[in-house]
């Protein structure tokens, strides 16, 4: 067609339209969105990697909810800094580890353990001698002011390397004479040994913070997570093994910073992998602003609280929730530069609920470990208001029978739930109008249309989500098998 033959001004519109759509189609042909295997893992929201468009929903970070204190100071070897608490589930017992002092060495590593994470107990152990008696909790002393005083400030984990010996069963680094780390090991987590006497963390950089050790299930190696500094401010940095003896020079973490706001000191860690899907690395760091001060007869500067943030590789870590995870709150004792720290470790307390511990009063004489509490998955959800709102996933390949939700509406409130084909087309059968509203509050329902629950005809097959809430939060989905 020659430009003599589009004078007319309708046939130009016309023309105009026809060559947009077919670009806007050619383009959707050649860069397809890829589907995301889910397979059977449970995917929780807290970012919006598996969501295409949202209307009138967000993602909404949730708070724990602060319970009841769990350790008090209560013994001599105890002191105002007693930290860093370490928690996990081994079997049918929590177990946790703690620094039961930092005022003056020797430096000792306190146990405590519980039957249900509420209700924890300090035995005697008869391990290590204090002022003359075995009659205490301790596991290991140690000195890291004096060359060949040991390491101290303990991070204990239990290894699920299937490939470890039974005597190392349990691992632990420690911050040691001079900087860097030493390794340690247990066959039971009370008796403790070096594992070398050389260090398993080279000293080069920083390290008097809470080093975070564990095993990485989901990527099959040793992590540890320690201190760093850049022009002079706080950072996280991370180094890897694949044999616990011997780890390179940690290097930074990558953490997001979407809103190009200013860098924030980000004291303590907490690195956790999430009991419910390892490949999900959990922070909970202390975030410490150094030119703030709440108390002006406190003797040092700075105010802190602790923020949450995620990774699904280990190494680069989202901080898209720039508000405090936990804030200092209503307590005034909280209210200075080192008051709260979450140590490493969430952990199942019931089928609908999950703790993490964290300290209070850090430095004053009722210091103190206070568990807090979460729904189960329930640290980010896709929330809607009153009015409501929707958001569709990118194509989803599955495996299983059924789709389950952990979610949480108003009695007015409601779920509903659509599957369409790659191409957004609603799927017959699991419209939305053949999906009545779901309501309540539940860790894990089935989604049901008309027809019943069952989607094994669509597995191995790219799919979307459709949800379209109400006065609504959306925690996490999971398909599964009906067994």
């Amino acid at each position: 067609m020659h430009s003599s033959e589009l004078k007319d001004p309708i046939l130009r519109i016309l023309v105009l339209v026809f060559v947009t759509a077919s670009a806007i189609r050619a383009d959707d042909q050649a860069e397809p969105t890829a589907a995301i295997d889910v397979s059977n893992r449970l995917q929780l929201f807290v970012d919006d990697r598996l969501i295409d468009s949202m209307d009138g929903v967000r993602l909404e970070l949730h708070s724990p909810h602060p319970a009841e204190v769990v350790i008090r100071k209560d013994s001599p070897w105890e002191d105002s800094t007693m930290y860093d608490p370490v928690v996990i589930q081994d079997g049918d017992l929590y177990r946790m580890w703690y620094r039961t002092n930092f005022n003056s060495p020797p430096f000792y590593t306190g146990y405590a353990e519980s039957r249900d994470g509420i209700e924890w107990t300090k035995p005697s152990l008869g391990l290590i001698e204090f002022d003359g008696s075995r009659n205490n909790n301790i596991v290991w002393v140690g000195n890291h002011s004096v060359e060949g005083g040991g390491p101290c400030v303990l991070c204990i984990f239990k290894d699920g390397n299937p490939n470890a010996p039974e005597e190392e069963r349990y691992k632990a680094t420690g911050l040691t004479f001079g900087g860097g780390l030493q390794g340690l090991v247990s066959p039971d987590g009370l008796r403790w040994k070096l594992v070398q006497p050389e260090r398993v963390v080279p000293a080069v950089g920083a390290f008097d913070t809470h080093s975070i050790s564990l095993w990485d299930a989901a990527r099959r190696e040793y992590v540890v997570y320690t201190r760093g500094f850049v022009d002079g401010v706080r950072r996280i940095r991370r180094s890897t093994s694949d044999n616990f003896r011997q780890f390179p020079v940690p290097e930074l973490v990558m953490v997001d910073n979407p809103d190009d706001l200013p860098v924030e000191h980000l004291y303590k860690n907490a690195a956790t992998p999430y009991f419910r899907n390892p490949e999900l690395m959990l922070m909970f760091p202390k975030r410490f602003l150094p030119d703030r001060k709440f108390d002006p007869d406190w003797p040092q500067p700075g105010l802190s609280d602790v923020v949450f943030m995620f990774s699904y590789d280990g190494l680069r870590f989202d901080r898209r929730f720039r508000q405090a995870f936990i804030r200092p709150g209503l307590d005034s004792l909280n209210w200075h530069e080192r008051a709260i720290e979450v140590g490493p470790g969430v952990v199942p307390t019931s089928r609908t609920e999950m703790s993490l511990y964290y300290v209070e009063h850090y430095r004053f004489e009722d210091v103190q470990i206070r568990r807090g509490v979460l729904r189960t998955d329930g640290f980010v959800s896709v929330h809607a208001d009153v009015p409501g709102g929707e958001f569709v996933t990118h194509p989803l390949v599955f495996d299983g029978d059924r789709l389950v939700m952990n979610f949480s509406t108003s009695a007015a409130g409601s779920i509903q739930v659509e599957l369409l084909d790659a191409g957004r087309n609603p799927l017959p059968d699991f419209t939305l109008s053949d999906c009545p509203e779901i309501f309540g509050d539940s860790t894990e329902q089935p989604v049901s249309w008309t027809i019943g629950s069952n989607l094994r005809r669509f597995a191995g097959q790219p799919v979307r989500l459709r949800f379209v809430l109400k006065d609504a939060d959306l925690y996490s989905i999971r398909f599964e098998s009906e067994q």
